[in-house]
């Protein structure tokens, strides 16, 4: 056996069903063991709950007391499925049979259907929204590109919650769902849109899973063939399941009890999916004789940030709390959660990316570093942050701001209104830069007020709106700032964000998040309005939203920055709050029920405005403003911050150097493999050309420059800039 076959990717596999046993601690042994009758695993975060249920499945194949072709373990992404699989060939456990639901449904739905219906099983259709389209179309209801996704959403919801059309008003009234139009009109076009399916003989992705129960409940040969095959079930992440799914794992029991499910109903943040953590509530109800086993012992986090999870659940309120499970760190100490409160969300994404460079800096892959935000319209202010400090990024979950359908066709309505719009009525009373981009933005959808509810309507006004307050903030650093130069500046940041995806911080929202760690990680944002969300109203709103926080830190395995803003722009009025959620956690926030502060001694860092981190007391310094070296105005903008000048101010830059300095970074990006902005901005590169430091000292005080790329690229661009040729062009990199 060669050594590779020893290391982590080869792991040996154990010789023996005690041997699988081995390294497992006495809870995750329990459930090991436990192979009999129903069995109920409440799995904190961290805790190894796919270590025990995967050990569990492969003890009782290495035992001889399960067969492993009639076990099913269940979860609800693929990812997780494969990664089950992987571990059971690990194990020893190969032939067991680990899918999500939908993926089993389907295998089952088209073997038997030529027999339980006849014929080929209709084609599935990959993404209905074109039928819901088409559906609306035949309704004369017209639906713009983000209402159609919220009704698609809709009629997802109603299928896993076994709703049949004529009773949607009644279940989203119940449900407290936001409808994106009036609830008769959705329930006419659900109607239409299953019309038509049946019209072209096609089913999508949630008939798979209402087909097989139809056909488990109407044949029972066919029930029986399949019970026959299956007689142990593993069901993970339980407190997601759907009333749809819960009813196709009843049919394929049976009358049997061989059943063991994980979750944590303090993970449950997809109620809006039809999600649901009854079912593992209610578990013991349905199985008085089941056996609990409760996992506690946290392996990813530091005691620290075990204890601000902790912290959190211990405010939580309804019945998923009363479940809450108290985690218990088996990692060495670490660093306590530091807090920071900034003047404005840009201080905020800047004063996260440069502490994300510090740590790059320091060693910590980039990796291994996550920023998480709750909605997808914050991650703009985070990818030009980061790439405005040369941090390589990557988001996950969503696209990135400027490829979104509706801030692109944004950009072309501006790019449209900016060449002919002396001959566009809409900006006939509109005065200044900012109401010219309102109005432009009126006919795309934006609203002064946001849309009630979340969604994709939501989220589509929120891209607009960050495109508005982008154009708020630009008039106001360039006095008398027209359309067209938003254009360009629109144009110049979306350049530098279609760089190519490169391995590095991760960028997602909460909801994404789920399943995954990191070593460092960033909650930003975690203020009133956004955590908890505006339009969560309910105390189950709010409790999700708490939830989700939960999930947020329980993300992170040594090191947990949360931050928040008072104002949204610079200059604006401080009038926002730290989020509800931290009070009584965070230190000075005082006690929450009479209990002490949870989060101990905790790390408090209060940052400034766009610069730095000011002490923590006075609360607020007052620093010396940027002022720019032509006229004297004081500088907001970042971009003319680095430049030291207005962006309308004469430029004196040298523009050979210019020229040589960005065929020298193509080269630089070339090599290193990421994007050119990593190595320098443009607006960098413009400030060294105006400039054209003589040496090291005068390089240094250019914005952009850091220690870390005046070690890396001094020598170079201040060659480059003494007329050098043939700078970096011969070197390996």
């Amino acid at each position: 056996m060669t050594a590779a076959t020893h290391s982590t990717l080869f792991p040996q596999v154990p010789d023996s069903a005690d041997a699988v046993l081995e390294g497992l601690d006495p809870e995750q042994r329990e459930v090991a063991t436990a192979l009999r009758g129903p069995v109920c695993v409440l799995a904190g975060a961290g805790t190894g709950k796919t270590r025990a249920i995967t050990h569990r499945i492969a003890y009782g194949v290495r035992a001889g007391i399960l067969q492993p072709s009639s076990v099913l373990a269940v979860t609800f992404t693929n990812r997780a499925a494969g990664e089950m699989r992987g571990r059971l060939r690990q194990l020893g456990a190969a032939g067991v049979q680990a899918r999500t639901f939908h993926s089993a449904a389907l295998r089952q739905l088209q073997y038997f259907w030529p027999k339980a219906i006849g014929g080929s099983l209709p084609r599935l259709v990959d993404r209905k929204i074109q039928l819901v389209a088409d559906a609306a179309a035949a309704c004369r209801i017209r639906l713009d590109r983000g209402e159609l996704r919220d009704a698609t959403a809709e009629i997802e919801w109603s299928k896993v919650t076994q709703t049949v059309p004529a009773d949607y008003a009644l279940a989203a009234a119940k449900a407290g769902r936001e409808a994106p139009r009036d609830p008769a009109e959705i329930a006419q076009l659900y109607s239409a849109y299953e019309d038509l399916k049946r019209g072209r003989g096609v089913i999508d992705f949630e008939d798979v899973l209402l087909l097989t129960v139809a056909v488990l409940q109407d044949r029972h040969d066919v029930a029986e063939q399949v019970r026959a095959q299956y007689q142990h079930f593993v069901v993970d992440e339980y407190q997601d399941v759907s009333p749809l799914q819960q009813r196709l794992l009843e049919l394929w029991l049976g009358d049997r009890d061989d059943l063991c499910v994980v979750g944590d109903a303090s993970q449950t943040i997809y109620s809006f999916t039809g999600a649901t953590p009854d079912h593992l509530l209610d578990f013991r109800g349905r199985h008085p004789g089941a056996t609990v086993v409760k996992l506690v012992r946290d392996y990813r986090s530091t005691p620290q940030v075990v204890h601000l999870a902790n912290g959190l659940l211990a405010q939580a309120r309804g019945r998923a709390a009363d479940h809450r499970l108290e985690l218990v760190s088996q990692r060495p100490a670490g660093t306590e959660p530091v807090y920071t409160e900034y003047t404005d969300e840009p201080a905020e994404a800047e004063g996260a990316a440069r502490r994300i460079r510090e740590l790059i800096d320091s060693g910590v892959p980039p990796a291994e570093i996550a920023v998480l935000f709750r909605t997808n319209s914050q991650s703009e202010t985070y990818e030009q942050a980061l790439a405005d400090a040369g941090v390589p990024y990557q988001l996950r979950g969503a696209e990135r701001f400027f490829d979104r359908p509706e801030v692109r066709k944004a950009g072309s309505s501006l790019r449209a209104a900016a060449r002919f719009g002396g001959n566009d009525s809409l900006l006939d009373d509109a005065v200044d830069l900012p109401s010219q981009v309102r109005a432009v933005l009126s006919g795309e959808g934006w609203t002064p007020q946001p849309p009630a509810g979340s969604g994709a309507v939501r989220e589509r006004w929120e891209s607009l709106a960050a495109l508005v307050n982008l154009a708020q903030d630009f008039a106001a650093a360039r006095a008398g700032a027209t359309l067209s130069d938003l254009v360009t500046e629109l144009d110049e940041r979306a350049g530098a964000q279609h760089a190519p995806t490169v391995q590095g911080v991760t960028l997602a929202s909460l909801h994404s998040a789920k399943g995954l760690e990191w070593d460092v990680v960033f909650l930003v944002g975690v203020a009133e309005g956004m955590m908890p969300i505006t339009y969560a109203k309910t105390d189950e709103q709010i409790e999700e939203e708490r939830r989700l926080l939960y999930v947020g830190v329980t993300r992170a395995r040594e090191r947990l920055h949360l931050s928040w803003a008072l104002a949204r722009s610079p200059g604006g009025r401080p009038s926002r709050r730290p989020s509800r959620f931290l009070k009584g956690l965070r230190p000075g926030s005082g006690t929450v029920g009479g209990r002490t502060a949870a989060g101990g001694p905790g790390g408090v860092e209060r940052g400034s405005g766009r610069g730095g981190a000011a002490p923590a007391v006075p609360r607020r310094t007052q620093r010396t403003p940027a002022r720019c070296r032509v006229c004297g105005r004081t500088l907001t903008d970042a971009g003319e911050m680095k430049l030291m000048r207005c962006e309308g101010c004469p430029s004196d830059m040298d523009e050979g150097v210019y020229e040589r300095l960005r065929e020298w970074r193509a080269i630089q990006a070339g090599r290193s493999g990421q994007p050119a902005f990593c190595v320098f901005t443009d607006k960098t590169l413009m400030a060294i050309a105006e400039s054209v430091p003589d040496d090291e000292r005068e390089l240094a005080r250019i914005p952009g420059v850091g220690a870390r790329k005046l070690n890396r690229y001094g020598a170079d661009v201040l060659a480059i800039c003494a007329g050098q040729d043939g700078v970096g062009l011969d070197e390996d990199g």
